[in-house]
């Protein structure tokens, strides 16, 4: 049965913003005397909310960031995303064939609204998402994902049944969120391996291949 509702994180799934946001988290933390690889840097914040990155620099290295480590963490990955990004492969053609279906979709990210409006603004995916179908964990006062209370919110604002929706994932933390919800989730392997969505309903390698999902659903 197709979904009512198809909801797509964000980073990593429909903008490209991974490889710039991480390049310069590591080089962020390496220069507080926290250092991480690029690799680590995916492995352990790779979809999860801020204050992750406070916890695991405190259980891995005792040590404390800087009070305003988020705000100029921002500041650095905003000028690195005015430089240039790119909507992830496919990602306009996906949502324009869904609004062509008559397929409702959102958007669900543990990212804050300002982080989500410039990378959808610089990948130039606005006007397939307008405000209205975009969520941010501070719409759930700030609990991002594992919990579900971010898709929850979503579906709730469609008035959609969870059961009813569809999630488009590409890491741990947002599939456990999703099966959390009680909801169906596509595992997007680009960056993560199906191997660490566990949980995960079915698996894409391309963006494009949600339609081939979908149409195997009629």
């Amino acid at each position: 049965m197709k979904p009512q509702l198809v909801i797509f994180d964000n980073d990593g799934v429909l903008v490209d913003s991974e490889p710039t946001a991480h390049r310069v988290l590591s080089e962020y933390h390496t220069e507080l005397g926290f250092p991480f690889t690029l690799e680590e840097s995916y492995r352990y914040f790779l979809g999860n909310a801020a204050r992750t990155v406070h916890t695991v620099v405190a259980d891995r290295y005792g040590g404390k960031l800087p009070a305003d480590f988020t705000e100029r963490f921002h500041e650095r990955v905003f000028a690195a995303f005015k430089q240039g990004l790119n909507a992830v492969q496919g990602a306009s053609t996906v949502l324009t064939d869904l609004r062509r279906r008559g397929i409702r979709y959102c958007l669900a990210s543990s990212s804050d609204h300002a982080w989500i409006d410039l990378t959808l603004a610089r990948a130039g995916l606005r006007p397939l998402l307008p405000p209205g179908v975009v969520f941010s964990a501070q719409d759930v006062g700030g609990i991002g994902k594992p919990d579900p209370a971010l898709f929850l919110h979503a579906a709730a604002a469609f008035g959609t049944h969870p059961h009813d929706c569809l999630v488009v994932e590409d890491s741990p933390n947002g599939v456990r969120a999703a099966k959390a919800a009680g909801m169906p989730v596509v595992g997007y392997t680009a960056l993560t391996p199906a191997s660490s969505l566990t949980g995960a309903t079915a698996f894409i390698t391309h963006l494009a291949g949600i339609l081939d999902h979908l149409d195997h659903d009629r």
